[in-house]
């Protein structure tokens, strides 16, 4: 290890160091990597079969604890560690990725006779990804478990990216102690203060100050996964109440609440809108996931146009003769956009990041949809706005349109408005033909081989937003994961793990290049732990190529961009997977095929090559 005390957290090929410390009894769970197999416990799922009889929302009902007191402490009374593990199971929290360390034991102990499975990834920030990919493919929450100091601060760029995209992860971690000088005392993994660093990268950090606080705690963060917009938070419990046992009444889970509502007048002046509208579009974002079969009604019935996000990508297949895909970076479609007469945006921020630079000057009327009330005035601020869950506003938008005629006199007829689409897109992809020329085929290649219902995960990487988020088609039953926002590195191959531990018979496949794989590429172990089959694709550049392009258009010698060579399939078979390299997108085609069956990680390496 480097700078770490011994006894913290588990050094490099001893994995015995992260279940005991001198005077601690070692916790019956899993080595790390290997998922816990737990005993069915009533009303708690076996890994890979739901709960019988959970209600949709994802939430369980209140469970006792295992049948007898835990290390003799008195009836009632349950340690800080117990009544962590207690709340998330009365969530319905069925799996948590992290890595077990000295001051997080007494939270891990109690993880089997909870039902809950654990994965180990092989650093925290793994975790999160994973978890995030978890949250993003399931619908429910991902939860990851640290232990102080480095760990969480590990974590954090993950909840960081997860607070970007709106993604519902909790990382739960231990604390100093509750009595603890803020002064510092050398005490291990010591920081001044962990609720100040999260907090400048979740929506809270919540830090407890009792056992019973625990469950409360437990339920603000999924009450804010169920009525907000869903962000990461962190829970921390110190060190002295982890341990400690004391009295904590029964579990109180998060109350049922349904998805909000629009007003109604707004709706009917949003109807009205869109029914006078000459040119209308649609541009979708990441809220509008749960609506797609809405934003497809929508579309149709209005004769509109649809333009994604990333983070939107696949809502509306990207297929449709109405669908412009992940565009809203292309100069003629932002020319496009900001000509339209009305713009439906559902459940996006409208960012920079999701344009690649500033937003054109929108000339039409824009009606927001969007969960926050907040992104009604952020820029550009909602001449409608429209308040609420995307499904239930869509529906009610959807409502108060049928049965009205809509103006047609100006508007583009059905034929005419086929070919602007399809000019649009020609448009689209010649304004980059040149530079994206080397990962077309190859994603037609892969396009053709994977199931409509497979999850990609993506990176920081010129093949994924330059090439596959607009040229890789996707439709309402597959996903694609892309860090937006943040951005992130070493996203792909943890979040597939994510993925694949969410639903395991899916086909999960990771799409990096080998400057971002590099990032968090210790998690080969993890796959290979798993035993489930996982294609890691990876266009090699040989470094990291949009900086070095990047340093070559400001006329800079490309300094610190240019790596040696790594043997990626090598590597993949010292961690116990499979690797391959292809020269072509036939090989490819058949690689991607074989990895998909086969059991662990196998990496597919494609010698990228320079635009002419």
């Amino acid at each position: 290890m480097t700078g770490r005390p011994p006894a913290g957290r588990p050094a490099p090929g001893h994995p015995t160091t992260a279940h005991s410390a001198p005077g601690h009894p070692t916790p019956a769970h899993s080595t790390p990597g290997h998922p816990t197999t737990a005993p069915a416990s009533p009303g708690l799922r076996t890994p890979g079969h739901p709960v019988a009889g959970r209600a949709p929302s994802g939430l369980a009902p209140s469970l006792p604890a295992p049948a007898g007191p835990s290390r003799g402490h008195g009836a009632g009374s349950l340690t800080g560690g117990e009544a962590v593990v207690r709340a998330l199971a009365a969530h319905g929290v069925t799996d948590a990725f992290g890595i077990p360390g000295t001051h997080n034991l007494e939270i891990y102990r109690h993880l089997p006779a909870y039902g809950i499975r654990h994965v180990t990834p092989r650093h925290e920030q793994g975790a999160g990804y994973a978890a995030d990919a978890y949250a993003r493919v399931s619908g429910r929450p991902g939860v990851a478990i640290t232990t102080t100091g480095p760990a969480l601060l590990n974590i954090a760029a993950a909840v960081g990216q997860a607070y970007s995209d709106s993604v519902p992860l909790l990382v739960v971690s231990p604390g100093m102690p509750l009595r603890h000088p803020r002064q510092s005392t050398g005490l291990l993994h010591e920081m001044r203060s962990q609720t100040e660093a999260l907090r400048g990268v979740a929506a809270f950090s919540h830090r407890v100050a009792s056992v019973d606080e625990i469950g409360a705690a437990v339920a603000r963060a999924f009450t804010l996964f169920r009525t907000g917009r869903p962000r990461p938070v962190h829970i921390e419990v110190p060190l002295d109440l982890l341990e400690s046992a004391e009295p904590a009444g029964p579990v109180r889970p998060a109350p049922p609440t349904g998805p909000a509502a629009p007003d109604p007048a707004c709706v009917r002046a949003a109807a009205d809108a869109l029914l006078g509208a000459r040119r209308p579009a649609l541009v979708l974002g990441g809220g509008a996931r749960t609506a797609a079969a809405e934003c497809r009604a929508l579309a149709g019935a209005l004769g509109a146009p649809v333009v994604t996000t990333a983070n939107g990508k696949g809502v509306v297949d990207e297929r449709h003769p109405l669908s412009l895909g992940v565009s809203l970076h292309s100069p003629a479609v932002q020319k496009w956009l900001a000509d339209r007469d009305v713009v439906l945006a559902v459940g996006t921020e409208l960012a920079e990041s999701d344009v690649w630079g500033p937003l054109p000057s929108l000339e039409g009327t824009l009606i927001r949809v969007d969960l926050d009330p907040a992104q009604m005035y952020a820029q550009p601020p909602a001449d409608l706005p429209l308040v609420g869950d995307a499904r239930l506003t869509l529906a009610a938008l959807l409502t108060a349109c049928r049965g009205r005629a809509r103006d047609t006199a100006e508007a583009d007829d059905e034929a005419d408005l086929g070919a602007l689409v399809t000019d649009l897109r020609t448009t689209r992809d010649d304004e980059t033909r040149t530079r994206d020329a080397r990962w077309m085929p190859y994603l037609r290649a892969m396009r053709q081989v994977l199931a409509e219902d497979a999850v990609i995960t993506s990176d920081s990487a010129q093949c994924c937003y330059y090439g596959a988020l607009p040229h890789l088609p996707v439709g309402p039953e597959g996903r694609y994961l892309h860090p937006t926002g943040f951005g992130t590195l070493g996203y792909a191959l943890p979040a597939a793990i994510g993925a694949t531990t969410a639903c395991p018979g899916r086909q999960v496949v990771a799409l990096s290049g080998d400057g971002g794989l590099q990032f968090s590429v210790q998690e080969l172990a993890t796959a290979a732990a798993s035993g489930l089959p996982l294609p890691v694709v990876v266009f090699d550049n040989g470094g990291y190529g949009e900086i070095r392009e990047e340093m070559a258009a400001r006329g800079d010698a490309p300094t610190g961009v240019d790596l040696p060579a790594v043997d990626l399939p090598g590597l993949a078979r010292a961690y116990g997977g499979r690797g391959v390299v292809v020269r072509s997108p036939a090989e490819l085609a058949a690689a991607l095929a074989e990895a998909l069956v086969t059991p662990g990680p196998t990496i597919v390496t494609v010698p990228e090559e320079s635009p002419r």
